[in-house]
């Protein structure tokens, strides 16, 4: 029974950690340009 309670609690911590940083957010804007681009000519090698 107490490992059974201190692996909640473990969960429940991790869960919580989780979520803070989820919340805070880590990301910014995205980008906006490049990405895929079809190649043509000397370039498509």
């Amino acid at each position: 029974m107490k490992n059974l309670r201190r692996g909640l609690l473990v969960l429940v911590l991790a869960v919580l950690a989780g979520g803070i940083l989820k919340l805070r957010g880590r990301g910014g804007v995205p980008p906006t340009g490049g990405g895929w681009r079809e190649l043509e000519g000397p370039d498509y090698r």
